[in-house]
């Protein structure tokens, strides 16, 4: 789920031709007798043109990409803009526009389909195609370059690459975001599948709309990781982007489909919400993500020597505003430091607070009543990321109003100059439930150390199902990718609680669950500090 464009056009049924734009609006049948709705913007010439086509996100239509369509068309593009199956304006009142599939192979299939009309119908070329797609069209661009090796170019924008690492991260349903994709599915025509899932959402099953799509036969399809041979053989250069505090599809799932990518490659990484990073250049509008979007279609499909493919390929935007390049993965990831967590200890007993220390750690043990939320919050599904990409405004804490009875805090050094929290932070502690089920919730902020006032700089959640109870359970766990900007006078503070309103956790409310270290499992918190 994207953005609307205020955009209300009706679909007519005529060949594409060369002509000045704006382009044409077309209806394009598919192999089962439906119909897909189209924008195609055809540069002024007899071409033959390199194509490039894009598939809509989540509840938009073929004109959520006019403005970027109609750019690149100016530069020589044929460029097809075409709403996924199963949405497109009125579709939900249409019956020719077909049914969500959430991905399926008809809609990943719809994209070939695409690719075909416009080679009968346009003077595309076939040597030189692209495929582009925000959200859902996306991660509909990832699985069609994996089925049509007639597509040469990729760039997937706010997407997944794995599915349920995206929406169950660490077997914990994000409930927010399958709420969101659930109801903006009735925006257009829910086929069978997402009937199912818009039933246990509407039952506040989470935890069972995860599982419908699991058991589906056709979901190791849904998600591009599970067949990387297939775009590895097929070799496209794949551009990646996405937002560090992306509510539907998290960022760590697309830096492990990255990392396995043979082929031409870019990973671009910056703060924000899903979809806020480039929303304005699929309008036409000057925007950096779409800059390098474009510049890897001319590179790739038009062989146009802009440096896109000398520039180091691994991308990272801080809060602050400042990128930082990297050759690969491994090199954000340098720079670790590892911290050992000592048991929390306050003045008589008052905010007991444990350190991220530098030492050795040593052997202790501390417990907390669960399934309570306390002042430590991802925040708002869609508005806290936004905020924090626009007005650098995370979700604040407050260290002193963290109850204790019901998360545990640790706190780090004082910084003495600014350090650059880069890549996924990794946590490793034993928690002993006194329930067989246990949700998690780590947190990481950057707390000024003069008034305990924290910003969230990333978290993960972590559920544990159907464990012994009283039996000590090791949690090893990444916490999301960053590139946070820790500022002079400021310190790391972690908090770990067991309930957070952005998900469907499992603690029993007035359970217990203690967090322990030893010499042979110590707890420990390690950061890469550039």
């Amino acid at each position: 789920m994207v953005f609307t464009l205020l955009v209300s056009m009706l679909a007519v049924n005529a060949p594409a031709k060369a002509q000045s734009l704006p382009g044409s609006l077309v209806s394009i049948p598919t192999a089962d007798g439906y119909q897909l709705q189209a924008y195609v913007a055809v540069p002024s010439g007899s071409g033959p043109f390199p194509l490039v086509v894009m598939p809509s996100s989540w509840s938009e239509s073929d004109t959520e990409y006019v403005g970027e369509a109609n750019k690149l068309a100016s530069d020589g593009f044929i460029v097809i803009s075409y709403s996924s199956r199963g949405f497109g304006l009125g579709c939900s009142l249409s019956p020719q526009c077909g049914y969500i599939d959430i991905d399926g192979p008809l809609t990943v299939g719809d994209a070939s389909t695409v690719i075909d009309w416009a080679l009968s119908n346009t003077p595309a070329d076939s040597n030189e195609i692209g495929i582009s797609g925000i959200s859902y069209g996306g991660g509909t661009s990832l699985l069609a370059a994996e089925h049509d090796p007639r597509i040469k170019a990729v760039a997937a924008l706010s997407s997944w690459a794995d599915l349920l690492a995206s929406l169950d991260a660490n077997q914990t349903a994000s409930s927010q975001a399958i709420g969101l994709l659930s109801f903006a599915s009735y925006l257009g025509k829910p086929g069978t599948l997402m009937q199912k899932v818009n039933a246990d959402v509407l039952a506040l099953n989470f935890d069972g709309a995860v599982q419908t799509v699991e058991n589906d036969s056709a979901t190791p399809g849904r998600s591009a990781i599970n067949d990387i041979a297939a775009i590895n053989a097929n070799g496209p250069a794949v551009l990646l982007a996405n937002d560090f505090e992306d509510s539907l599809f998290v960022p760590s799932q697309l830096v492990n489909f990255y990392s396995r990518l043979n082929g031409p490659k870019m990973l671009l990484l910056a703060h924000g919400d899903h979809t806020t990073a480039e929303m304005g250049g699929a309008m036409g509008f000057p925007n950096e993500i779409y800059t390098a979007v474009n510049d890897w279609f001319e590179h790739y499909l038009k062989g146009v020597q802009n440096g896109i493919d000398t520039q180091l390929p691994v991308q990272l935007k801080s809060q602050a505003g400042t990128w930082s390049t990297f050759a690969d993965w491994n090199a954000v990831q340098q720079g670790a430091v590892t911290y050992s967590l000592t048991q929390p200890k306050g003045w008589l007993g008052i905010l007991p607070t444990g350190s991220l220390s530098t030492g050795a750690g040593s052997n202790w043990q501390y417990g907390i009543t669960g399934g309570y939320l306390t002042t430590a919050t991802t925040g708002v599904a869609l508005v806290s990321g936004a905020l924090t990409g626009f007005l650098q405004l995370p979700p604040p804490v407050e260290l002193a109003l963290v109850n204790r009875s019901n998360a545990s805090v640790w706190t780090g050094p004082v910084f003495t100059q600014t350090q650059n929290l880069m890549g996924m932070p990794s946590l490793h502690v034993t928690v002993t439930p006194t329930a067989n089920q246990l949700t998690l919730i780590a947190y990481l902020y950057s707390v000024n150390a003069s008034t305990g006032i924290g910003q969230l700089i990333t978290w993960k959640p972590y559920t544990l199902r159907n464990v012994p109870v009283g039996v000590p359970q090791t949690v090893s766990m990444n916490l999301e990718a960053t590139n946070w900007e820790i500022g002079p006078g400021n310190q790391l503070a972690l908090i770990i609680g067991t309930s957070d309103i952005r998900y469907a956790g499992v603690t029993p409310v007035g359970s217990a669950v203690s967090f322990s270290s030893s010499a042979a499992t110590p707890a420990t918190l390690t950061v890469s500090l550039h």
